[in-house]
Parts: structure tokens; sequence; C-alpha cells
């Protein structure tokens, strides 16, 4: 049991001057910049993601309100027009209609 307590005793021993040597504590030292430099590239990538996904998602917010006016501006204008002009209305829906079913029944 004795031989066992030096030896832990002696790894322990070995890698305390390990960590004291300056080799070591200069690779330590180079490896802790390095990682804060990557920590802080990190960080810049992830701020300039983020105010990137913002814009897009008020440009998205944007074109959508953009489509739904152009949507309800024609929805106003053909019913102005259905209005207006009944029987031009009706005769261009049964156009539509024919014209639908016949190519419907071709395929």
């Amino acid at each position: 049991m004795a031989t066992s307590q030096s030896a832990t005793e002696q790894a322990t021993s070995k890698s305390k001057n390990a960590l004291n040597s300056p080799v070591t504590e200069k690779a330590v030292e180079a490896a802790h910049h390095v990682v804060d430099a990557i920590a802080e590239k990190a960080a810049t990538a992830e701020d300039i993601l983020r105010k990137t996904a913002a814009d897009s998602q008020e440009t998205l917010t944007d074109k959508q309100d953009e489509i739904k006016q152009q949507l309800q501006l024609s929805y106003s204008k053909t019913r102005d027009f259905a209005v207006q002009h009944p029987l031009a209305a009706a005769g261009i829906a049964f156009a539509a209609g024919v014209l639908l079913t016949t190519l419907l029944r071709r395929k």
C-alpha cells in the first residue's frame, strides 16, 4: 500500500511540476487566447445572424401586408365590376367555367 501511495504522490508531484513549467504555462496561455478569440468571433457572428434574421422577419411581414392589401384591392375591384356590370360578370364567369371544364375533361 505504501508503494501505491508513493506512486500516486509521485504522479501528483509530476503533474504539479508540469503545470508549473514555463512551456506548459505558455501553452495554456496561448490556448486561452485562442479560445477567447474564437469566442469573440462567434459572438460577432451570432450578432450579425440575429440582426439579419430580424431584418428578414421585418421584410417578410412588410411583404405579407403588401400582398394582403393587393388582394383586398383586387377583391374590391372585382366586386365593384360585378355590381356595375352584372351581365358581363355572369358572362365572364360562364365562359371561364366552360373553359375550365373543357381543360379538365381533356386530361
